[in-house]
């Protein structure tokens, strides 16, 4: 019988080779892998792992395990090696696949290692514990992070790591009174799978390949707990993090770039300046073409900051789109000159002025991914090349046909483009570089300038550092895991709705995953009101408000608030500032209908928030 043993502090795993089967005890209860990991090869075929041809106790150092090898694969010819090795120390288990022999794009994608077994025979979503949590559910780190109660259908596609499925790479699972955070330890080239199947969640790693080939190892890192929930997952992730030095805490950003401290209580003021649309876009009306260009100039922003000043507004974080030639996504990365109607050069740089002299912030949309045809710099040369030499080609925004620029050239565009604007004399503050902390990682074929997803995570992080460097406050649109370092701001990450961007029920029930992890690393700011529910990346039934309440995080503002909009805003933002610093360390839920919730802060700090009603209660407790 092919059967190996091995034990670590609290939990004992069984490989079963004959079977194809893990299983893990921890505390008297059993974690079972009985489905077969897989092949799928870009022909189509899917084929199962086999009986392995070689099995083995392996003792290291530090670790002991079992390693197997798999060659069986039809006519394939390739071996794949898996090692499961048990932390003695921590209860965790790494699985790790390596594959040998394959052809460039002969593989598409790897399912390892197989789910767990989970169902709602282990834990009926109706039943509650004391915490008004089911006793067993999933987490996903969907955008802020949703949570999926057993003998729930799981509504949802597979995800991809390091996108908006998955700001963080992991997942976990409860199931009574224990449970595993599965974290990715090579997350670059990684995905989800989703199952609902026999009454049963299941989400299994996928591994795509790089640059064509599954190239290096990958591996999985399993932490059992016991009488565990996600605030126990997220503090072991960020312990995870920080122990590889990748948790960048706001202070240190600050030392980097002192300027950027000012952002603390600032509302977000978001508006635009032009818009030209391509009759090849998406958005393009041509039933009413009169509709397809307009503008606002300068010079209108400019008092309609100066009017919320004489209302009282002191501080204000400005982000303004369109600003270029053509107005909003078009021509990038050449947008120059400042759009002409709009007031160009002159009215640009009297918007800086302006918005500088007031105490605010001045800060712009910018864009390094998008590569549009019709840009005065455009070359395949500098583009994105796909695997069969093609590009990658999209015509949905407003400057209608374009490609992806390759990440190895970005920069270079990045510091052209900002010594133009010292050049004319126009002082950014700040600076959006759109898509980069949301969008897919890219890859490129190029041999010229070949690019992993890897790599492309750090030419991102190398833009965003760069306007670091210049003293300019560096943000994207969303805040996935591994270019958040370099992001002082990210322009939001708010939750996981069924149709996303529409007023509709989140995909699961909506916990702060990514504030839990990384608080004080990162400003997030949501949109609405007290008294307006829904919205982008809110539950129907939710507000903005509360969320941005109870998470200490500042608000939007609208560029034409009256007093008591700016009164409301700032109440959140003051409090935001005050907490900027400070650790998130528990979220609960205080009330069986969920309506009710709790952050605890590491200074001592409680915040209650009432969903239904938005009333909020702040508390002071002694650590």
């Amino acid at each position: 019988m092919d059967k190996h043993i091995v034990k670590g502090k609290n939990i004992t795993l069984t490989a079963d080779f004959d079977a194809l089967t893990y299983c893990v005890e921890i505390e008297g209860k059993t974690w079972m892998m009985t489905e077969k990991p897989y092949i799928v090869f870009s022909s189509g075929e899917k084929i199962e792992f086999p009986k392995p041809e070689e099995s083995c106790c392996r003792v290291l150092g530090v670790a002991n395990g079992v390693e197997a090898v798999y060659k069986d694969f039809g006519n394939h010819n390739i071996s794949v090696r898996t090692r499961t090795n048990v932390d003695p120390n921590i209860d965790e288990i790494a699985f790790m696949l390596q594959v040998d022999g394959d052809d460039k794009c002969e593989i598409k994608y790897i399912s390892y290692p197989a789910p767990f077994d989970f169902g709602k025979a282990f834990g009926d979503k109706a039943d509650k514990t004391d915490k008004n949590l089911p006793s067993s559910y999933t987490i996903l780190p969907r955008m802020q992070g949703i949570l999926i109660p057993a003998g729930d259908e799981i509504k949802l596609h597979d995800g991809q790591i390091f996108d908006r499925d998955g700001y963080m790479p992991l997942f976990g699972q409860v199931r009574d009174n224990t449970g595993y955070l599965a974290i990715y330890e090579t997350p670059y080239d990684a995905r989800y799978e989703l199952r609902y199947a026999d009454g049963g969640e299941k989400v299994a790693a996928l591994w795509d390949t790089s640059l064509g080939f599954v190239a290096y190892p990958r591996v999985m890192k399993y932490r059992f707990m016991k009488d565990c929930d996600y605030n126990d997952f997220a503090h072991e992730y960020r312990s995870y993090v920080q122990q590889r030095g990748k948790l960048v805490t706001l202070k240190e950003k600050f030392v980097r770039n002192p300027k950027a401290e000012r952002l603390l209580g600032c509302p977000i003021i978001h508006d635009g300046i032009a818009k030209k649309v391509s009759p090849d876009s998406k958005f393009y009306n041509a039933e009413h073409p009169e509709e397809n260009a307009s503008h606002v100039p300068f010079s209108v922003r400019a008092e309609q900051l100066k009017e919320l000043h004489k209302k009282g507004l002191r501080k204000a974080y400005t982000h303004f789109d369109g600003w270029g030639k053509h107005g909003y996504d078009n021509l990038h990365p050449d947008p120059f000159p400042p759009h002409e109607a709009a007031g160009g050069v002159e009215g640009m740089r009297h918007l800086a002025e302006t918005t500088k002299n007031l105490g605010y912030i001045f800060g712009i949309h910018d864009q390094y991914r998008d590569f549009y045809y019709d840009a005065p710099s455009f070359t395949f040369e500098n583009a994105v090349m796909n695997a069969d030499g093609s590009h990658p080609f999209c015509s949905i925004w407003y400057g209608g046909e374009q490609t992806v620029m390759c990440p190895s050239v970005s920069r270079e565009y990045v510091k052209r483009n900002y010594a133009m604007f010292e050049e004319l004399g126009i002082d950014i503050q700040a600076s959006y570089l759109d898509v980069f902390s949301v969008f897919t990682l890219d890859e490129c074929f190029n041999p010229a300038h070949p690019v992993t997803r890897e790599q492309c995570a750090q030419y991102r992080r190398e833009c965003l550092d760069y306007l670091t460097s210049r003293g300019i406050i560096p943000s994207s649109e969303e805040a996935i895991d591994c270019v958040s370092p370099s992001l002082v701001l990210c322009h939001h990450a708010p939750y996981y709705t069924v149709d996303l961007g529409a007023p509709s029920d989140c995909a699961g029930i909506p916990i702060p995953l990514f504030n839990l992890v990384y608080h004080d690393c990162i400003v997030i700011p949501w949109t609405g009101r007290k008294n307006k529910r829904g919205g982008w990346g809110i539950p129907q039934n939710d507000t903005g408000y509360a969320f941005a309440a109870l998470n200490a995080n500042p608000m939007y503002l609208s560029i034409e608030a009256d007093e008591e909009y700016i009164a409301e805003i700032m109440e959140i933002c003051e409090y935001a500032e005050k907490m900027a610093f400070e650790q998130m360390v528990k979220h609960e839920f205080l009330s069986d209908d969920l309506r009710i919730q709790r952050t605890a802060f590491s200074d001592g700090s409680i915040v209650e928030v009432n969903f239904d009603t938005n009333e909020v209660v702040r508390k002071q407790q002694n650590n």
